[in-house]
């Protein structure tokens, strides 16, 4: 890891500019999922968050399948920016989907009633932890993430493309690649406003 945990974290940003032209290899970004799938906590340890990760041609066909699913949406409409945005996406190196695994959701509902309406959020939960340690890592190896939410609309065409089990609900795309341009300013509201401390 190139940068300490708190550095990392302050510089992970939305970064839309990227390439494909990245150093870091395949075996870390192997490294940094794997890591992520086995450390990361989960409610009653249902370990329901699966990843897919995809490079090369399996990372252009996922934009060209977002693209004409979106061009179809729009019908006629001016496409412009939305092909734009598709291009920068897959002008990078991978993307990572992230998915929750629904039988497991369904299974802890029916062992434990009492928290039944739980599960889905908590689920959630636990993929949204997924989505920034993996993206945190990315940064920390100097890669450039955003992450993308063009579910459900390409769901069942990209459960098919990759042998994706039925069970398994996408959540969200990550798209990394090599930054090319830097995050945008970001503002921050007042600490004060947002926390408090009692003893």
């Amino acid at each position: 890891m190139t940068k300490d945990f708190y550095t990392a974290i302050k510089e992970r940003r939305s970064i839309y500019g990227i390439n494909n032209e990245v150093k870091v290899s395949d075996e870390k970004i192997k490294e940094i999922v794997e890591f992520a799938v086995k450390h990361i906590p989960s409610a009653f340890n249902s370990q329901s968050s699966r990843l897919v990760v995809l490079t090369g041609e399996a990372h252009n066909k996922l934009w060209d399948i977002t693209t004409e699913t979106l061009r179809k949406a729009v019908g006629g409409g001016d496409f412009t920016g939305t092909q734009q945005k598709m291009d920068s996406f897959k002008s990078g190196y991978g993307t990572i989907l992230f998915l929750e695994d629904e039988s497991v959701v369904k299974s802890l509902q029916e062992q434990f009633a009492t928290y039944a309406d739980n599960f889905p959020i908590w689920s959630q939960h636990t993929s949204g932890m997924h989505q920034l340690v993996v993206w945190t890592a990315l940064e920390a190896e100097g890669l450039g993430a955003t992450l993308q939410h063009y579910n459900p609309l390409i769901d069942d065409e990209v459960k098919k493309e990759w042998s994706i089990p039925n069970n398994w609900k996408l959540i969200a795309q990550m798209p990394f690649g090599n930054p090319t341009a830097p995050a945008g300013e970001k503002e921050f509201q007042p600490l004060e406003d947002r926390i408090k401390f009692y003893k």
